[in-house]
Formats: structure tokens, sequence, C-alpha cells
């Protein structure tokens, strides 16, 4: 496609994973269930989560900070820099979450950096199964060129 910009996702997949307190045991069943799946991909997650699914899965899983203490920005971080192909997010719709603000924004990011997000187990069932999962796939990167330039403008004509 010309005029476009594209980010390789691998077939090795660098995926986050991360569940609110109420919804961890699920992610931890999930991800035993696709324990054999998940052992071809780096694997990136909240810390408690993480602590969890190391674990759970006797898998590599790379921690970062609680959600609540900086993690979910750690991650929005790594997905803003290309470093994260695909968020498992297991999160409470009935609860509300103190960090509310920030699990928005890393849901956000997703939606921004066009990367494969799931929010439940369905979703995820079908993201791993798919057979882009197995390779590499070319992901369209938005372009943000106006945006930026509209920003700038703004930024140049308030000071």
């Amino acid at each position: 496609m010309k005029g476009k910009n594209f980010r390789t996702l691998h077939p090795r997949k660098r995926i986050a994973l991360i569940a609110h307190d109420n919804q961890k045991d699920d992610l931890i069943e999930w991800a035993i269930y696709n324990r054999h799946m998940l052992s071809h991909h780096d694997l990136f997650a909240t810390g408690t989560t993480g602590t969890l699914l190391n674990k759970a899965l006797d898998l590599h899983v790379v921690c970062m900070l609680s959600g609540p203490l900086g993690g979910d920005q750690q991650i929005g971080a790594m997905i803003a820099e290309g470093k994260i192909d695909m968020l498992i997010f297991f999160w409470d719709p009935m609860e509300a979450q103190p960090h509310d603000p920030d699990i928005k924004a890393l849901l956000r990011l997703g939606a921004v950096w066009n990367i494969p997000v799931a929010c439940d187990r369905s979703t995820a069932d079908f993201l791993l199964t798919s057979p882009l999962m197995q390779q590499a796939y070319e992901a369209i990167l938005p372009d943000y060129s106006g945006y930026i330039k509209r920003l700038m403008k703004k930024v140049m004509n308030d000071e």
C-alpha cells in the first residue's frame, strides 16, 4: 500500500498480559490452558499478574511494576515504542478501579498503535488461535503527522 507505514509483528510475538484482581484467576487459568502456545512468545505483565504467571506457567514472564504503581503505564510506553505486539487485558467491567484513567489510557494506546487487544477470554482465544500468530504480520501504522502538525502549530501559537 503506497504511502502507508508498517510495523512487522514477527512470528514470535511480544504479548502483554494484565488482569484486574477479580480477573487474575481467569487469566491464570486461560494462560495455563494456552501454555504451549504462549511458550512460543515473549511475555510481559504487570507486577502481581506477572508473578502469578511466572509461578503457574514455569515460563519467563518479564514483570513490570504493579498496575496502580505504574505498571500499566510501563506497558503503555512499550506499546508506543513498538515493543509490545499484543495486549491481553482481562479487566473487570463490574468494578471501578482507582487507576481507571491509567487503564483507559492503556486501552487507548492499543487502538492508537493498531495492536490486537483482547479484554476477555473469548477474544483472547480467537487472537491466540489465529493463523497470524504463527507468522509475520505487517500491521499498518496510523499516520499521525497531521495531528502532530496541528499540535505543534497550536503550541507555537500559544507561546
